[in-house]
């Protein structure tokens, strides 16, 4: 509807009047019932017709009815009730549509009857209509969830009778004063507590009835379930509570011991925090993610059910954490974790004492925050609820991450931060990639286990050319910021090397000669650097995934090759590929690439050795364990990726466990479009017609389409002149949009800078300063020339709406 003007649909309709008052469309229908044919009517007055309409039109009619004087031999009732309505065209003029009504068709007092009957039936909430003296003459069927009570043995009772609510005297008061007063009361509503399932809320309001003439019928009173507005008021409670305690003291343990106290038992009831023994004592927090030798002193705990016996640390207690475990893991990657707690978890036999307290204790949730700020972690706070508060959600998960930053922030104003220790911290996170790389035809996640002696194992994932993406996984040899200053090097070499749209064994031949070079300069250093004794190597996995060829090409230098699960679980067969040398030797075979094809649903795994569960065999090459956590491959990959770190063991890890996951999906086919065409000049004008269509269908901004069509013309234009057949246009869109231009030739194209007075040379420069990067791919029949342009965000987006995708475009 737009001004007051129905767009509706015209075959619906007998017939159709202009804003002049002529016939511009008559239906079959119309012909049937009047016995003229559309040849005899389309384009006369509506005046001439021997059926009037007697109502006249104007331009602010309603629809209704219409009187009509039929020829002689038609059947009024045959025509029925006749309707107008005005319906708006594209040129923005109004036509007038008269339809025949529907015998027998519902009016606005049956469908308000219809949806009042509906209600009853099927609605969430319990509605009862009550009578002048409060009692019930009416309910629906909802109230036999509410209350346990059949529908029918309600009649005639009180509804504080029906239902033991907690304040039986304020809900007579508000139904009273309804039904005196006629002003509803939704806008004050009586939050009460339901007897009869302990724990639970219920909102009640209610609006009187009366009848056509105003003559007081009754009351109508709804009860609808509050227990997600109840938590939501309960977070807001804790969160004002948190604000007034916390803070006041520098001291930490004091702090500490506001924040259980806010927290139980609005939101849990049970809270535990336990801090790092260096940051009570006023030294510099760790970096995450925390070591597992690191001890954690007990802060503070509040128990809002049983008994303090339960616990398994008391206060002050110095211990670690258990490994493996969520606590353990929420210090890694200071992410927040849900559990229900129940008899079958493996990770608390690495803790029988915290496993018992668990259970005599009676807490079946848990939720672990990690306490941290800035990448440095001052603690844990761990939150617990019994079966009879229920479990955690995320929304809870997200609140009490925002509380535990509060308390961090508070800790940290209880110990001098030093400039050294923000150094270290911002050096740490700059090594690895700090966004997961989630594109539409691929998903990925991660996780790292950091080694005894603090060793090099990095990972990445970032796109190409093509909406592709590469995944990368790598171990450098050594430890310490020697190890971390390699890692960082070789993977800003990988992400230059692969803007070259390199092959992957060739990308890896490449690698190793810049590892080769780093390892000499490493040699030439002193012989007082201690660093200078040491050997630069590094293994390394590189493997592009194409989602429209729905293939994984991988190469590998001395590391394990990926495993594979299709969507159903089952393992997907990985061609055996000799592995390459090391990086950093000049001794070995050359680097073979291999092709998997891929379905959509399938997980592919990347790892270091040591994310290897232990093996019974002994034999460190099966994958059966890794195989076996990644059947399940519809769970989310971050929730695959904590169950391989839970089954890690316990003990001496001589290097980094890595662990990257990325899930294939479809790539919709409605963001590709792809063109063949030949040697013939008229070619690239056809190819920016095309162009154009698709970009105006995916609805990209002006400025980007007229680009596109720029750079598709000069390509397209360049390989009727230098190339050869096969040739062919693919255009596509992702985080970007990325044309393809493909010719039988292996002559690539060369950016020049031509002169003032040159009269050619220029296309390819002009096209080099419109895009974001552009390249050459070479293929066995010919080569393919790419370019990539940056989506611009839509005006009036939000800032959250775009940084993810078009930040991940520019990277």
């Amino acid at each position: 509807m737009s001004n007051g003007v129905v767009t509706v649909d015209v075959d619906a309709f007998l017939l159709v009047v202009d804003s002049n008052g002529v016939v511009v469309q008559w239906s079959r229908q119309a012909e049937k019932l009047v016995g003229c044919t559309a040849e005899e009517v389309v384009g006369q007055p509506v005046a001439h017709l021997r059926t009037r309409i007697a109502a006249g039109v104007r331009s602010d009619a309603r629809p209704g009815r219409a009187n009509v004087l039929l020829p002689p031999g038609v059947d009024a009732r045959a025509v029925g009730d006749l309707r107008v309505r005005p319906m708006e065209r594209r040129d923005g003029t109004v036509e007038w549509a008269v339809f025949q009504a529907a015998q027998g068709g519902a009016t606005i007092a049956d469908v308000q009857a219809a949806a009042a009957q509906a209600w009853f039936a099927h609605a969430p909430a319990g509605l009862y209509v009550l009578d002048t003296e409060l009692r019930i003459v009416s309910a629906g069927l909802a109230t036999q969830i509410m209350g346990g009570v059949p529908a029918e043995r309600v009649l005639g009772r009180r509804l504080t009778e029906v239902h033991s609510l907690a304040a039986p005297s304020q809900i007579e008061a508000m139904l009273r004063e309804v039904l005196d007063t006629g002003v509803p009361a939704p806008g004050r509503v009586v939050r009460l507590s339901l007897r009869d399932v302990p724990g639970r809320a219920c909102w009640v309001s209610a609006f009187r009835l009366e009848d056509q003439h105003g003559a007081v019928l009754g009351v109508a009173a709804v009860l609808a379930d509050a227990g997600e507005l109840e938590k939501k008021r309960a977070r807001l409670r804790v969160f004002r509570e948190l604000r007034a305690r916390v803070g006041r003291t520098l001291d930490v343990v004091a702090t500490c011991q506001d924040v259980v106290d806010a927290l139980v038992p609005d939101f849990a009831d049970i809270a535990v925090v336990e801090v790092v023994d260096s940051v009570i004592r006023g030294e510099d927090p760790p970096l995450a993610p925390l070591g597992r030798e690191v001890p954690l002193r007990r802060a503070a705990f509040r128990y809002g059910v049983g008994e303090p016996e339960v616990l398994a640390h008391p206060a002050g207690d110095l211990h670690t954490l258990p490994f493996p475990s969520p606590y353990a893991q929420v210090l890694t990657d200071l992410k927040p974790r849900v559990l229900d707690l129940g008899p079958d978890m493996p990770w608390l036999s690495a803790d029988p004492a915290r496993a018992e307290a668990i259970r005599a204790s009676g807490a079946r949730a848990l939720l672990a925050v990690p306490l941290a700020l800035r990448g440095a972690v001052f603690g844990l706070l761990s939150l617990y609820r019994t079966e009879q508060a229920g479990s955690f959600d995320e929304m809870e998960a997200d609140f009490a991450l925002g509380l535990a930053a509060e308390t961090a922030l508070s800790i940290d104003r209880a110990r001098l931060y030093t400039h050294e220790h923000t150094i270290a911290a911002a050096v740490q996170r700059g090594l690895l990639p700090a966004r997961r790389c989630s594109q539409t035809g691929i998903e990925t996640a991660h996780a790292q286990v950091f080694g005894d002696a603090g060793g090099g194992g990095w990972y990445d994932s970032f796109t190409v050319a093509g909406a592709r993406t590469a995944l990368v996984v790598g171990e450098i040899s050594g430890q310490g910021i020697q190890a971390a200053a390699a890692m960082g090097a070789m993977r800003t070499v990988v992400r230059s090397l692969a803007r070259l749209d390199l092959e992957p064994d060739e990308l890896l031949a490449r690698l190793n000669d810049t590892a080769i070079l780093l390892a000499g300069e490493r040699a030439a250093l002193p012989p007082s650097d201690p660093s200078q004794r040491e050997p630069l190597t590094a293994s390394c996995v590189y493997a592009i995934y194409d989602p429209l060829a729905h293939t994984c090409t991988y190469a590998r230098a001395h590391h394990p090759p990926p495993v594979i699960v299709s969507r159903d679980g089952t393992a997907v067969e990985v061609p055996h590929v000799p592995s390459g040398p090391l990086l950093g030797t000049s001794d070995g075979p050359p680097f073979t690439a291999a092709t998997v094809k891929l379905a959509a649903g399938g997980v592919l795994a990347f790892y270091t050795p040591s994310i290897l569960p232990a093996v019974p065999s002994g034999d460190p090459g099966d994958q059966c364990p890794l195989r076996r956590i990644l059947a399940d491959a519809g769970r989310p990959l971050q929730d695959l990726c904590d169950d391989v770190v839970y089954s890690l063991r316990d003990g001496p890890r001589p290097g980094d466990a890595v662990l990257v996951l990325a899930r294939t999906r479809v790539f919709p086919p409605g963001q590709t479009g792809m063109w063949q065409f030949g040697p013939d000049p008229e070619a690239a004008g056809r190819a920016r017609a095309h162009v154009r269509r698709k970009l105006t269908a995916w609805k990209v901004d002006e400025e980007t389409a007229q680009a596109t069509e720029l750079i598709v013309s000069e390509l397209v234009t360049n390989a009727i002149r230098y190339g050869t057949p096969p040739m062919w246009l693919r255009i596509i869109k992702d985080l970007n949009i990325s044309c393809e231009v493909h010719d039988g030739s292996s002559v690539a194209p060369r950016l020049r800078h031509p002169g003032t007075l040159d009269e050619f040379g220029r296309g390819l420069y002009i096209v080099g300063r419109l895009l974001q990067a552009w390249g050459t791919r070479y293929t066995p029949d010919g080569k393919t020339v790419w370019t990539e342009q940056a989506l611009l965000p839509k005006p009036g987006a939000g800032r959250g709406d775009h940084d993810g995708a078009y930040g991940a475009a520019l990277a």
